[in-house]
C-alpha cells in the first residue's frame, strides 16, 4: 500500500538492480508554491516601482509640494541667457539674518555678528573677474563713502588674494571684500549658491542689508546676473 504522501518511482537502469527513489510530495508542492508566489509578488513590486518613478514628473507638475522641483532649486534667475536656480530661497525683509563666517585677505575669520550695531550692506555676486561683480564694487565703495554707522562686505568664491589684489590695485577702501570659498554656514543659510547654469557653484548677484539690530531691511535677488543691482533701493534701507 503505497503511503498518500509520496509515490515510489521505480527504474532500471541497463542491468542494474532496481533503484527507488521517493520523493516527498508536500516538501515538493511547498517548494513549488514558494517559488510561484515569489515570482509573482517580485513582479508586482517591480511594477509599483515603475509606476513611481512615471509618476513623480506627473506630481512635480501638479505642483505637489514633496516633489516641487522649483522648490528643491530655490529661486530662478538668468545666468548668460539661460534659466539658473539658487541652492534655497531668498531671505525675507523682517527675519533675523543668520550668522556666518567668511575670510579675509589676513585668511582671518570674519563673522556677520561682529558688525552688530552697524547697518551691514551684503553685496554678493559670482566673481570679481566679472565686468558687473567689479563694477558693483567701486559703485558701493564711491556710494557709501558719506554714510554713517555703515559698512559693505563683498561677498564671492574668489580667493582671499585676488580679493585683496583687486581692492589695492583699485584703491577701494570703503567695502570690506570676504570670501565665502570655504564658508559652509553662509552656503547653507542664504540659498545664494547658484545649483545648476553655467556658473553653478559660484554665488548668485544679490543684495541684502542688515539693520543695527541684526534684521534684514531689504533684499534684492538681480534676476538677470549680467545686471547690475538696484544701489538706490538698497542705499535708501541704510538711510
Amino acid at each position: 500500500m503505497h503511503n498518500l504522501s509520496s509515490v515510489v518511482f521505480c527504474l532500471s537502469i541497463h542491468n542494474n538492480p532496481y533503484i527507488c527513489f521517493s520523493k516527498n510530495l508536500l516538501t515538493f508542492n511547498a517548494l513549488t508554491l514558494y517559488y510561484f508566489y515569489m515570482k509573482k509578488i517580485s513582479t508586482i513590486l517591480w511594477m509599483v516601482a515603475i509606476w513611481m518613478v512615471g509618476l513623480m514628473p506627473v506630481r512635480a507638475a501638479a505642483g505637489v509640494p514633496s516633489c516641487d522641483l522649483q522648490s528643491e532649486k530655490g529661486e530662478t534667475v538668468i545666468c548668460r541667457g539661460v534659466e539658473a536656480h539658487t541652492s534655497g530661497p531668498m531671505l525675507q525683509v523682517g527675519q533675523v539674518a543668520p550668522d556666518f563666517h567668511a575670510v579675509n585677505a589676513k585668511m582671518e575669520e570674519v563673522s556677520l555678528s561682529e558688525f552688530k550695531g552697524k547697518k551691514v550692506i551684503l553685496n554678493i555676486f559670482p566673481s570679481l573677474d566679472t565686468p558687473t561683480c567689479a563694477l558693483s564694487v567701486r559703485q558701493f565703495n564711491a556710494r557709501v563713502a558719506g554714510l554713517e554707522n555703515t559698512v559693505v562686505l563683498c561677498l564671492s568664491m574668489d580667493l582671499p588674494f585676488a580679493q585683496s589684489r583687486f581692492c589695492s590695485t583699485e584703491g577701494l577702501d570703503n567695502v570690506i571684500p570676504l570670501s565665502v570659498f570655504r564658508s559652509r554656514d553662509f552656503v547653507a543659510h542664504y540659498g545664494l549658491q547658484l545649483a545648476d547654469g553655467p556658473l553653478e557653484g559660484l554665488m548668485a548677484r544679490a543684495v541684502i542689508v542688515v539693520d543695527e539690530s541684526g534684521k534684514v531691511s531689504y533684499t534684492q535677488l538681480v534676476e538677470n546676473i549680467s545686471h547690475e543691482p538696484d544701489y538706490e533701493a538698497a542705499l535708501k534701507a541704510v538711510q
